[in-house]
């Protein structure tokens, strides 16, 4: 099979550093953006550990520096000819009870999460049409299916994302585009470290929800099994290389469970069944 020419935001760890290397692995050209290129070297570091240094392309980009985005997609395609596959990967998430945070971190949220991926799809759309093909792969999470407390606007942004690429896959489908949502559950990566952001007043002591905000802090710490990432990326990658893929895949125990959970309970139990675990109550 040929490489493809792949576009991936928010490459400089987690997820997006874990599918460059294994679509690069695989023989594909990765074009990987991040926001600070000066964080490129743990990418560089995993690339070359693979053998594949000489497949990826690394540029600067801000997902949510909208107006600079069309100017970096042209650069792309001006250097590599065309864009295959473009994995919507770059985001954080925003910690603390809704009460708490401020409309700007929850704005900040969905500028990201949400509208940077809109942002960079609407500019790649164009290439595609051109080439009557392309795979548009959503990095979402089973938290656009299944929202937890504490991490509301994270579940906002995603369940934003679920909808928009339900309806912008109808869209596509006669043009040769596919739109992809993957939905991970709990994996080792940053969106639990530094990206990772904690409301600036949920996490005074002043806030009315401190104690409970501690309750699930260690609920988080030693009840949420975060696994190995590489899965995610190998589906990424088949994804990738599948020329008629499903609109979504949920991948983890966790997130199969929770998803099942909350189709299957009356919304009473599934509430209070949340409400024990995360001991938010």
């Amino acid at each position: 099979m040929s490489g493809k020419i792949v576009v991936i935001t928010g490459a400089s760890s987690g997820i997006g550093l874990l599918a460059a290397v294994e679509l690069a692995r695989r023989g594909h050209t990765v074009v990987a953006t991040m926001r600070n290129l000066a964080r490129r070297t743990r990418l560089e570091e995993a690339a070359a550990a693979a053998g594949v240094a000489g497949r990826l392309d690394f540029r600067r980009l801000d997902v949510t520096e909208f107006d600079s985005i069309p100017t970096v997609v042209a650069e792309i395609v001006r250097d590599h000819g065309r864009i295959d596959v473009l994995v919507n990967n770059a985001g954080f998430a925003v910690a603390g009870f809704a009460e708490d945070l401020k409309l700007d971190e929850i704005r900040m949220q969905l500028e990201t999460n949400f509208f940077g991926h809109v942002a960079m799809t609407k500019a790649i759309i164009p290439v595609m049409r051109v080439q009557r093909s392309g795979h548009i792969i959503m990095i979402s999470s089973i938290s656009g299916r299944a929202a937890t407390p504490v991490t509301s606007s994270y579940a906002a942004s995603k369940f934003a994302l679920e909808g928009w690429s339900e309806a912008l896959r109808i869209e596509l489908r006669s043009l040769g585009i596919r739109v992809v949502l993957v939905e991970p559950g709990a994996f080792q990566t940053d969106i639990w470290e530094r990206n990772l952001r904690l409301g600036e007043f949920a996490a005074a002591p002043e806030s009315p929800n401190h104690a409970r905000g501690q309750r699930f802090a260690e609920f988080v710490k030693n009840k949420v099994h975060k696994r190995d990432a590489r899965p995610v990326a190998e589906l990424i990658a088949r994804i990738a290389e599948d020329p008629n893929p499903k609109l979504r895949y949920r991948i983890g125990p966790d997130a199969h469970l929770q998803f099942w959970l909350r189709a299957i309970l009356p919304w009473k139990t599934y509430e209070r069944l949340i409400e024990r675990a995360t001991r938010i109550g």
